[in-house]
């Protein structure tokens, strides 16, 4: 596995942000993973009805788990860096499994500070 796809890449394809929908199209799912925060936060953003789409798409992709060792390394690096839970578990998950964090949140993860970032494009 190459990367963990954070939420923004995905919700940003379902918002019909060329460059995502682009980025995705190129990944390979063999070697592209998300999490169970990414999972539930795109379906966050459908119906019940709408959300069949969403799931065969997030379904192409590993899905990593959060466990007792991962939510351990979640806790202190939102200590040591101040990030939100999500973000941390993200984080945890990406340096557990030592692979990038593909994402558009420069603001939390800047690239030149964290070398585990990706970020793909930018709007």
């Amino acid at each position: 596995m190459e990367r963990l796809l954070d939420s923004v890449i995905l919700i940003d394809h379902f918002n019909d942000i060329k460059k995502a929908t682009n980025f995705i199209l190129g990944l390979d799912p063999d070697k592209t993973a998300i999490s169970v925060i990414t999972r539930a936060e795109v379906l966050t953003g459908f119906e019940d009805n709408e959300a069949r789409h969403a799931k065969a798409l997030l379904d192409q992709f590993h899905l990593l788990l959060i466990e007792k060792e991962t939510a351990d390394k979640a806790a202190k690096l939102r200590k040591a860096h101040g990030w939100k839970l999500p973000d941390a578990f993200q984080a945890a998950l990406c340096m557990e499994h030592h692979i990038k964090l593909t994402t558009r949140n420069t603001k939390d993860f800047n690239p030149n500070k964290y070398p585990f970032v990706e970020i793909p494009y930018r709007l």
